[in-house]
């Protein structure tokens, strides 16, 4: 199962209960002893401790959940949902910025092109991928590969996974806010379908800038989010201790936005997180995706077009008692 820094605090009564049920097993049929009734009355304790623990989390441990170290990436995703994937790397300008991966697919026969943001496992991993933080390099070749899709009439799959656009100094002399709106303005014309999922954190513009989507789906336990609670918290109290105070005023959960309106769809994860089965997670999300697919390839691009700057339009729009907006 790992060690015990790969586990969130509020898991690890429900890990050691899992590695004691697990043992008794074990020592059980090593030694061929019957240990059926005792194992039973644990897997209902541990039903129940799931049930109390991880229906009352709240939006700091959601944000938790989303950076979990053990939560499928991208192209944990891509792997289990795509086929005949091909990675395309380079903006044509400067570099190949490794924290943005993409490239034409196929799901289920259905051609679609991945963009999306990786992170890494491990500390050379983490420095390879820039911890999921993209240079203005990749949010080009981003670009680049969604131009190229809504130039061979490809249906565009986004995965959201980042902190945050990389706010180096490299960055903002190559034209890290440029590229990051040259994007919002050029996918709202793209004239395919778009779907986003939001699979980790969504962190601010630089989320944004992979997903102006005509349908965002957010996986139970991620976030969205113009900025991160910590710096939330630095700015508001000058404490990044506050940062759960923070989640809570952001109101970032997946249950959040969608009833916000930001968000379209909850994908339901595996009870704990998407990290205890990853494999019912993706199957939960491939057929979030597939669905959406389906129904937006029904769709004349006008309509399309449309729909989708009406959706953008009517975000942080309300009405006060009197029905004036």
């Amino acid at each position: 199962m790992g060690t015990d820094a790969t586990w969130l605090d509020f898991e690890k009564p429900i890990i050691e209960l899992e590695r004691r049920i697990q043992d008794l097993k074990d020592f059980g049929s090593e030694e061929q002893i019957e240990f059926s009734e005792e194992i039973r009355r644990l897997e209902r304790r541990l039903a129940r401790l799931k049930d109390e623990i991880y229906s009352g989390l709240s939006s700091w441990q959601k944000v938790q959940l989303a950076r979990h170290p053990r939560r499928p990436y991208t192209m944990d995703y891509v792997e289990a949902i795509c086929s005949d994937f091909v990675e395309l790397h380079g903006d044509r300008g400067f570099a190949d910025d490794k924290a943005v991966v993409g490239g034409p697919a196929d799901i289920d026969g259905r051609p679609v092109m991945i963009i999306g943001q990786q992170k890494g496992r491990n500390t050379k991993e983490n420095l390879y991928r820039n911890f999921g933080m993209p240079h203005p390099e990749g949010y080009r070749k981003a670009l680049r590969l969604m131009q190229m899709a809504g130039k061979f009439n490809c249906p565009i799959v986004s995965f959201i996974d980042t902190p945050g656009a990389f706010p180096g100094v490299g960055a903002e002399e190559r034209g890290q806010s440029e590229a990051i709106a040259r994007n919002l303005r050029e996918m709202a014309s793209l004239p395919v379908p778009f779907v986003v999922a939001v699979i980790g954190e969504g962190g601010s513009g630089g989320a944004l800038a992979m997903a102006v989507g005509d349908v965002i789906l957010m996986m139970e336990n991620s976030i969205y989010s113009v900025i991160s609670p910590e710096g939330c918290a630095a700015i508001l109290w000058s404490d990044r201790a506050k940062a759960p105070q923070a989640a809570e005023a952001l109101r970032l959960t997946a249950k959040d936005l969608l009833e916000l309106g930001v968000a379209d769809e909850l994908v339901p994860e595996p009870s704990g997180g998407a990290h205890r089965d990853a494999e019912q997670a993706a199957a939960a999300l491939k057929e979030a995706i597939v669905r959406r697919l389906d129904e937006l390839g029904q769709l004349p691009v006008g309509e399309l077009l449309a729909r989708r700057a009406a959706k953008y339009r009517s975000m942080g729009v309300f009405e006060n008692g009197h029905g004036q907006s």
